[in-house]
């Protein structure tokens, strides 16, 4: 048995007056190096950078795919004592397990197979300065047992076909899209890596938590399009209203690319709506605007059930999915934090 609980109205907004919205709000954030934002969020890993970048600590930072992680590490190593040195950053989920050693510590000539010159590592190459791990989840276990030593000692052991063992003075910055502990205990991340790596750990928010944000990114987006190419394009208020109201899941990158695609199409009035990409046809059976809750059911599971799909129904427009619920914007994040933090402890 089910009960049925229809779908609220959808609040009314009066068409616009003219043919393009106004000129978005100027922000002034207090954002370090190339980062920008000026919501909440945004400020605390700004304060969070300013605090850690010039000391020596090593630096954890974990967000979703796209929400800036290496900009933070650039920002990070831009507020230290070793700004003049190099900042290197390599992935460590696009390197192939047979190679990853010889990238990481480098290799002689004849070291491995096919190997027909010496190789410099990036430890080498980012000697004095910071080197980005980034994706350290999908780095392999024994390359891990590797790591571990060189932040141990600060040495390692020799190159691939050599036995003469280097040291080696850098800032190792690691990044993760996974949860660091759902990652250690599936095993994929060794503890005492983490604990090793996680000294100063900065969580980078996704972009649909940062309100405002996403039209002071697309605003900076669209400046530098125009600059470069010396037109005067301006977003319509569709388009205006697409940025508030998508949900973007490929955070800043995704942003980016849709403003560089819509520009490059338009003659003088951008477009996003067109070019959102479709999340997929809805289930077989499935009504968008009504949700089944079991009789017998939690209140805690009834509730998330009722959270999720009026922000799924409001296309992650927090404050609209806020003002149907009828609850503040506060108790929403609340409410979603909440889920958040009981999951990680759960898993």
């Amino acid at each position: 048995m089910s009960v049925a609980i229809s779908s609220f109205p959808e609040p009314s907004f009066p068409p616009p007056a003219a043919a393009f919205a106004p000129a978005a709000p100027v922000f002034q954030p207090a954002a370090p190096g190339p980062l920008l934002g000026a919501s909440p969020a945004m400020q605390e890993v700004f304060r969070l950078i300013e605090r850690v970048g010039p000391t020596e600590a090593s630096v954890l930072l974990t967000g979703e795919s796209g929400s800036g992680k290496e900009l933070a590490a650039q920002s990070i190593h831009d507020r230290s004592q070793r700004r003049g040195r190099p900042f290197i950053a390599v992935n460590c989920g696009a390197i192939p397990a047979g190679l990853i050693e010889a990238e990481l510590f480098g290799s002689e000539k004849g070291g491995s197979a096919g190997a027909v010159r010496g190789h410099t590592g990036v430890f080498e190459r980012a000697n004095g300065g910071t080197l980005l791990l980034n994706e350290v989840t999908e780095m392999p276990a024994d390359m891990q047992t590797r790591l571990l030593r060189v932040l141990e000692s600060r040495k390692f052991y020799r190159r691939v076909g050599a036995d003469i063992e280097h040291s080696t003075d850098v800032r190792v910055i690691a990044a993760t899209n996974r949860c660091p502990l759902q990652a250690v205990s599936s095993g994929r991340l060794r503890e005492d890596l983490l604990y090793r790596l996680a000294v100063f750990p900065i969580a980078l928010p996704p972009l649909r938590s940062r309100g405002r944000d996403v039209e002071l990114l697309a605003e900076h987006f669209l400046v530098q399009l125009n600059a470069q190419s010396g037109t005067q394009k301006r977003f319509t208020p569709l388009a205006r209203m697409t940025l508030r109201q998508h949900t973007w899941p490929g955070n800043v990158r995704e942003l980016k690319n849709c403003v560089e695609r819509a520009f490059i199409l338009a003659d003088q009035a951008l477009e996003l709506a067109p070019l959102i990409q479709d999340t997929g046809p809805p289930t077989e059976g499935a009504q968008p605007d009504r949700l089944e809750i079991r009789i017998g059911a939690r209140i805690y599971d009834m509730e998330r059930s009722l959270i999720e799909a009026t922000l799924d129904h409001f296309q992650g427009n927090k404050r609209r999915a806020a003002d149907a619920l009828g609850c503040s914007l506060k108790t929403l994040y609340n409410k979603l934090n909440g889920y958040s933090q009981r999951e990680c402890a759960s898993s």
